[in-house]
């Protein structure tokens, strides 16, 4: 499923228009990553919470060369499934 069939079914089950249920599920992707850019975390009961952690740097190797390099720190969102979720995926 993608963007543009997750805005069809929404607008079917919900009466929306295709526009309106576009304007809403933007701005609730928008309201997520903004919570999410400024480091907090985002609960939605039953679905799951997605949050900021820190991955610190590290050593690796180029793939091609065998190069030892320096992969920096970055910060990553992570994603854990709430029990609804994952009682629907078993």
């Amino acid at each position: 499923m993608n963007k543009g069939d997750l805005i069809e079914k929404v607008a079917n089950e919900c009466g929306l228009s295709k526009t309106a249920s576009d304007q809403v599920l933007t701005s609730i992707l928008n309201a997520i990553t903004g919570a999410v850019s400024a480091g907090d975390k985002v609960t939605l009961i039953g679905f799951g919470t997605f949050s900021v952690s820190a991955r610190p740097a590290r050593e690796g190797r180029n793939p091609q060369t065998g190069e030892t390099i320096q992969i920096p720190a970055k910060k990553i969102v992570k994603f854990k499934a709430g029990s609804k979720l994952s009682d629907a995926v078993k």
